[in-house]
Order: structure tokens, then sequence, then C-alpha cells
């Protein structure tokens, strides 16, 4: 059950999108152009604020809170509901391990959307084996010099701060790479840094995904994040709670998926009556549904537990991230059967959430890669 709060943000936030981001959805899509217009509606709404401390300039809503904003910005386009997902995930190193001084130096902006974040720990060679990425950071002076590039970064080249994960111990052996790694905040327009380009894909074309390097940029020590080595921790405890927003872009997408597909079998007639009479495709609808519905209950309820702190918060994570993004799949595709011919084609939304679907299913670690966290975690108990 959702609070009297919650509910009242959720409808708000749901009009908010109705009104102002759905609209834009499809030109986004054929654009491929990040929605300026639409981080400055989030921010003007103090929606960017939702994941930051109330001490740091931001709302401090809990984790549910935040994933339902994710879902009904997202029921209308996956693309803005990354905005305010990635602002999360960009925000989320500090806010586990920064200290106060830089919550004071980059939370605040972040809150407003002066800045947005990013993440950046994948690499070329380093996608679901993170532990094996080859940027390095080496000590230089009074601070550190990096060297390398990281792939896939969302929102990487509007990013005004993007956190790093780099080996600081050039001999590491490889099986003990994650022991070796540290987390820094690179700042736009430092020396050496650079989106180098960004890629075209087939799905939320509107946030740029960005290809960045590091060519002897130099960080100062005020810019490291945690102590030197504790780089994976950092990033595994990031994912516990950034996951359950890639879920609740899932949900958003299945939903909004199930909305115009019940709304084309109703007005859409064929052999003399609604299309959704007809009990095969009532079948499908009632499947859609059911199958959302329990994706996000999933969802809510995977947040109450890592927020409460359970000792299984990753287990959660990967959970409501696996079965939602699997949900969103197969729900969109449905949804383009239910409309035919037309949900094959641009007029109608589907085709787009179908293709925006596939991400959620790769993206903060694959599918793959939940399903073995979620079953160390069984055979372990940890």
């Amino acid at each position: 059950m959702l609070t009297t709060d919650q509910i009242a943000l959720r409808d708000a936030v749901r009009e908010l999108a109705d009104e102002k981001i759905a609209p834009r959805a499809a030109e986004i899509d054929r654009t491929a152009e990040f929605p300026w217009d639409v981080v400055k509606l989030l921010a003007d709404h103090d929606i960017l604020a939702l994941p930051f401390p109330e001490a740091f300039g931001g709302l401090g809503g809990d984790l549910l809170t935040l994933c339902v904003a994710i879902e009904e910005i997202s029921r209308v386009c996956a693309t803005s509901g990354l905005i305010l997902a990635v602002q999360e995930l960009g925000g989320l190193p500090i806010m586990i391990a920064g200290s106060d001084e830089q919550k004071r130096r980059w939370l605040p902006s972040m809150a407003t959307g002066e800045i947005l974040g990013a993440f950046a720990l994948s690499e070329a060679n380093a996608g679901s084996d993170a532990a094996s990425l080859r940027t390095r950071a080496v000590r230089d002076g009074d601070g550190w010099r990096l060297d390398g590039s990281k792939r896939f970064i969302s929102q990487g080249s509007v990013a005004g701060v993007v956190a790093v994960f780099a080996q600081t111990d050039s001999e590491a052996a490889t099986r003990k790479a994650h022991r070796h790694m540290t987390c820094f905040y690179v700042e736009k327009g430092t020396p050496g840094f650079d989106a180098a380009r960004l890629e075209h894909k087939m799905g939320i074309r509107g946030s740029p995904t960005a290809e960045l390097t590091f060519d002897g940029v130099r960080v100062p020590e005020s810019n490291r994040v945690g102590e030197v080595g504790e780089g994976w921790s950092i990033a595994m405890r990031t994912f516990e709670r950034s996951r359950p927003g890639i879920a609740a872009q899932a949900v958003g997408i299945a939903q909004g998926a199930t909305d115009v597909a019940i709304g084309y079998a109703r007005d859409r007639k064929q052999f003399g009556r609604p299309i959704g009479e007809l009990q095969m495709v009532g079948a499908m609808l009632a499947d859609m549904a059911t199958r959302t519905e329990a994706a996000r209950q999933l969802l809510y309820e995977a947040c109450r537990e890592i927020e409460a702190g359970s000792p299984n918060a990753a287990r959660w994570a990967s959970m409501c991230k696996l079965f939602a993004g699997d949900t969103a799949m197969a729900v969109t595709t449905d949804a383009v059967q239910v409309l035919g011919g037309y949900g094959y084609i641009t007029e109608y939304p589907v085709e787009r959430m179908m293709r925006d679907a596939k991400i959620t299913q790769l993206y903060e670690g694959t599918q793959q890669i939940q399903r073995l966290i979620v079953a160390r975690a069984l055979l372990t108990g940890e």
C-alpha cells in the first residue's frame, strides 16, 4: 500500500507526465535529442530533488517514492523517466560514501537540476565482468591522474559530474581487481576528459549514451569518494538502490503499453464488434495487466525491504529488476500484437515502447547477471 503522500505524488506526477511529457515523447524518440525542456520541467516541479537528502537541498524521498515517480514518467516516455533514474544513480556514490564537504559541494546542484550526474563503471571489455576494468588512476602529486575509457554511459555527454571507477593498483591480479577499485568524481570541462562519441540505439533514443575518454585527467584528492580500494563496495551498494529505479522504468513502460492496448481493443472493431471482446485478444490483455501488476508489487516490496536495511537488499534489487524487465519486454511485445499492423508503425507508441523495453533487460546488469545474484543469495544465504 502507498501512503497518502505517495498517492498524492503519484497522481501529481501522472498529471504532469500526461500533459507535458507525453506530447513530446514521439519527437524525442524521432530526433534522438536530449530533452533539456523535460529536465527543466522536472527541476521546476522539484522532481529531480526527490532522491537527495533534505540537508543538502533535496526532498529526502524514500526509495519507493522515487520509484513511483520514475514509473509514472516512464509510462509515457522512457527517456524522460531515465533522467530521474540516472540523476539518482549519479548521486548515490556521494550519498553512500561521500564526505559532508562533498555532499555540500555537489548534491544541492543535482537536486535543483543545475547539474546532471552520471555513473561510469562499464568499459568496452568490462561490462558484466565489471571487476576487470582497465581505467587506471595513479597518484600525481597531491591528486590523481586518470587514463582510460568508459562505454555505454547514460547521460555521460550531458552530465556536469560523473562518478568514475578506476583501478588504483596497476599490479593487481585480475581475480583480485575488485579490491583495488576506487571512485572519483570527474567534473565536466576537466582537461583530458571528453565524451568521444555517442551510441546510436534502438531505444531510449533521446538519452545520450556516451563513450567517455580520460587522457591524463588530473583529479584532486578532494574528488575521491570513499577510501582507496572501496570502489567495488560503493558500486555494489549503489546498484542495490539504483536497480529498483530501472525496474520502475520497466513497470512504467509495461503499464503504458497496456493502457494503449486496452484503449485500442475497445475502439477497434473487427467481425462486427470491438476486438477486446474476442477471447484471444481479451486473454492477452488480462495477462498483460496481471504481469504488470505483479511486477509493480514486487518492485514496491523490494523498495520497502531495501529502505528498511534488509540484509538481502542485493537479492531484492535483482529480483525486481529481473522480473520487471522481462515483464516490460513481454507486455510491449503483446501490445504490438494486439494492435496488429498499427502496432508496428509509429502512428501508435507501442513500437517505441517495445524498443525502449529491451534496454531494461540489459543495463544496470543483464538479466543473466541478476539471476546469478539471486541464485547465489539463495544458495549461500547472503
